[in-house]
């Protein structure tokens, strides 16, 4: 019951805070307060459960280790020969259990709520649309086949001052096609170019202009493809987000390091129940002046020094500096040697 309260309460208190700071986002661009409220929020729900599940998971830990320590019933049970060990036993086969549905809860549900938020930020707040990659996009399209757009508009799935190569060679271009617009056709699954102009260069370089009313294609690329926001990863399952990033690497697509960061992430994330607890028992088994107060400062400081760790690594994998698999593991390791040192000093 601790663990559901807190969870509960983290809710509450995240939205509260979520929505003061983008009250004023909501209202200029015109969401009414239904979609907010019964729209928006619940969407966010099971995303803001998944973020703050381990915390909520270590401080009920802490509490109810604690107040065993302060009625002396944890130096009972070691006075009769039961190991911290034994002691943690419970709580791990929790753990455990969180930890795996968590994982699928983050990897398969809570993508589906992200797709209902997702699009309500996008039309929503002001922010959204600086994280979506709109502008000079290059795409290869095939084995000798490139793509280049000046802006690509999501929404209408519309792509303006289109150039598209094939390339007999590397070092010979034997046909290019320009066109002002192109649009993603639904019925068809292809895209559609308005007014193209067709080049075509033999192997003297000779070229031939035909200009078309339309051409209707099919490239490798679909709209998710020509257009990534930084949160995309987020609205996938993992394996749609592992499809979709083997797709961006074949087309040639830069900037891989954000979503391949957010994928590791969300796979190692779950893994916090676990880490945190090992250092849950330790700390609050071991009566201390100050009682539960001392308890959950520490606890906070621990488990926000834990999340500053995973922030402050991300920009390491953005940058390439770290592999993203690395970026995702370093901060989960490091805890979990800090947490097994606590817990091999800890007074069995």
């Amino acid at each position: 019951m601790g663990y559901l309260t807190l969870v509960g309460g983290l809710i509450v208190f995240f939205i509260v805070l979520h929505y003061v700071e983008y009250v004023d986002d909501f209202m200029d661009r015109g969401a009414s307060m239904r979609d907010v409220f019964l729209v928006y929020y619940p969407s966010y729900i099971p995303e803001i459960i998944r973020l703050t599940s381990p915390l909520a998971l270590f401080l009920s830990a802490i509490f109810l280790t604690g107040r065993l320590a302060q009625h002396l019933e944890i130096s009972s049970l070691q006075t009769s020969g039961v190991s911290i060990y034994r002691i943690m036993v419970p709580y791990l086969a929790l753990g455990a259990v969180l930890t795996g549905a968590l994982f699928y809860l983050g990897g398969w549900v809570v993508p589906e709520s992200n797709r209902t938020r997702l699009a309500f930020e996008l039309e929503y707040t002001r922010d959204a649309a600086s994280r979506v990659e709109s502008s000079f996009i290059h795409r290869q399209t095939g084995p000798s086949s490139m793509m280049s757009v000046s802006f690509y508009d999501r929404r209408s799935r519309t792509a303006t001052n289109v150039t598209l190569e094939d390339y007999s060679s590397w070092s010979h271009l034997s046909r290019r096609i320009e066109a002002p617009r192109m649009t993603w056709v639904d019925s068809l699954s292809a895209w559609r170019l308005s007014d193209p102009v067709v080049f075509t260069f033999d192997a003297s370089g000779m070229q031939s202009r035909t200009r078309r009313a339309r051409i209707d294609t099919v490239l490798s690329l679909t709209p998710r493809d020509l257009a990534r926001a930084t949160g995309d990863v987020d609205a996938m399952t993992l394996t749609d987000a592992a499809h979709y990033i083997d797709t961006l690497r074949r087309t040639g697509a830069n900037g891989l390091e954000r979503p391949l960061v957010a994928y590791h992430a969300r796979i190692f994330y779950p893994f916090a129940h676990l880490i945190l607890l090992l250092m849950a028992v330790p700390i609050a088994s071991v009566r201390r002046r100050g009682g539960q107060a001392v308890r959950v400062g520490m606890a906070l400081f621990i488990a926000f020094s834990y999340l500053s760790a995973m922030k402050l690594t991300e920009p390491f994998g953005y940058a390439g500096t770290l592999s993203p698999f690395m970026t995702a593991l370093i901060p989960h390791a490091l805890f979990l040697v800090f947490g097994l040192t606590v817990l091999f000093r800890t007074r069995k």
